[in-house]
């Protein structure tokens, strides 16, 4: 089987193929412009990042540094998508993300694996699974999200939780491994931190 049909379809496969290397090494030649581009260059980054995407909407800020295994090129992100510093998307496969979703610092999007198997894991063999993140949601400060899951729409994510599997849409879910804590309500309508009263905007 192609090695690319591998990758993207959960088969174990060696990430150490020569033409997959050389691939990659191009997407990382151009994720590392990015990330040395100043802070006064935001247009230059909004055309870079059309360039190194698979897709990406309207209005998508990236902070650097950003880190992708393929530099972005399996990674579909909506509009007005914004990441702050340390963003990591492990895309060896493909990442969806909504519109609207918002991804604290330090956050890990992983959709690759490795065997329990410490025979294939000493040839270095890999699988991938690939993520999709719903619309408006927000990924918390030092979450990590792991190969397969899916999060529904107007999701958050506590900061630091590990997510191994999927959560359904407008909740808040936290911990490791991050379960649902509780539903998004009438409450939320009335409050946006603990007793700080939402004033009319």
């Amino acid at each position: 089987m192609d090695i690319y049909k591998k990758m993207h379809n959960g088969e174990l496969y060696l990430p150490g193929d020569k033409e997959l290397v050389k691939e990659q090494t191009a997407c990382l030649d151009r994720l590392y412009d990015f990330n040395m581009t100043r802070p006064t260059e935001g247009a230059k980054r909004e055309e870079m990042l059309k360039e190194m995407f698979a897709e990406i909407g309207e209005g998508c800020y990236i902070e650097p540094p950003f880190h992708a295994n393929f530099g972005g090129k399996h990674v579909h992100f909506g509009k007005q998508i914004y990441a702050n510093f340390n963003l990591t998307l492990v895309d060896d496969t493909h990442i969806y993300v909504g519109d609207y979703t918002m991804f604290g610092p330090n956050v890990t999007v992983a959709t690759a694996g490795h065997p329990i198997l410490p025979e294939l894991r000493e040839q270095a063999y890999q699988y991938n699974f690939p993520v999709h993140i719903g619309k408006n949601c927000w990924i918390g400060a030092g979450a990590i999200i792991v190969p397969g899951v899916t999060i529904g729409d107007n999701v958050v994510i506590g900061a630091g939780s590990v997510v191994t599997k999927d959560i359904p849409s407008n909740v808040v879910a936290v911990g490791n491994p991050c379960r649902v804590l509780r539903q998004i309500s009438d409450h939320d309508k009335m409050y946006y931190f603990k007793n700080r009263k939402i004033n009319e905007l």
